[in-house]
C-alpha cells in the first residue's frame, strides 16, 4: 500500500512525497495523455519516504487542461495525480464547466428525490397488501349480527 502526499510545483519541476507500507522499492510512472512523461526521479528520503520529482515538458504547456497520473509501474496504481491548467480564456472555460456541474447536481438531486418518493410509495403499498390479503381474525358474533326476532 502507498499514499501520496503533493508538496509543490517549482521552477516546472511537480514534486510529490511517496510513503510506502509494504516497503519494497518505488517504481512510478507519470503519464500524460497516455505517454509517459521523461526524466521522473525517486530519491529516498527517510524511512520509507521516497521525493519523486517530475519535470514538466515545455510541449505539453498549452492552452487548456493538463492531467498527469502518477501511478505503479507493475500495477497501475494510480498513486496521485494533478492538473495544470493555462490559457487566458480558461477562467471563462472553468465557469461554463461549474455550470454544467451545477446543472448536473441539480438533476441527479431530483432524480434522487423522485426515487426516494417512489420506493417509499412502493413500500407503503406493499404494507397496505399485506395488511389487506392477511387473514381477518375471527370475532365473537355480536347480538346485533344475530338474525332479528321472528314472531313465532
Amino acid at each position: 500500500m502507498a499514499t501520496f502526499t503533493k508538496t509543490r510545483l517549482s521552477a516546472g519541476v511537480w514534486q510529490g512525497v511517496l510513503t510506502l507500507t509494504d516497503g519494497e522499492a518505488p517504481e512510478i510512472d507519470v503519464m500524460h495523455l497516455e505517454s509517459p512523461v521523461q526524466g521522473v526521479t525517486v530519491k529516498a528520503l527517510h524511512g520509507n519516504d521516497y521525493l519523486v520529482s517530475v519535470p514538466i515538458p515545455l510541449r505539453v504547456l498549452n492552452d487548456g487542461v493538463q492531467s498527469f497520473v502518477v501511478q505503479k509501474l507493475k500495477t497501475n496504481e494510480t498513486l496521485a495525480s494533478f492538473a495544470i491548467i493555462a490559457g487566458s480564456a480558461q477562467e471563462e472555460d472553468l465557469r461554463a464547466e461549474i455550470d454544467l456541474l451545477r446543472a448536473e447536481l441539480d438533476l441527479l438531486k431530483r432524480a434522487f428525490r423522485r426515487h426516494c418518493v417512489e420506493t417509499a410509495l412502493a413500500g407503503y403499498l406493499r404494507q397496505m397488501r399485506k395488511i389487506s390479503e392477511a387473514p381477518q381474525p375471527a370475532t365473537a358474533a355480536s347480538s346485533s349480527d344475530k338474525m332479528p326476532y321472528s314472531s313465532g
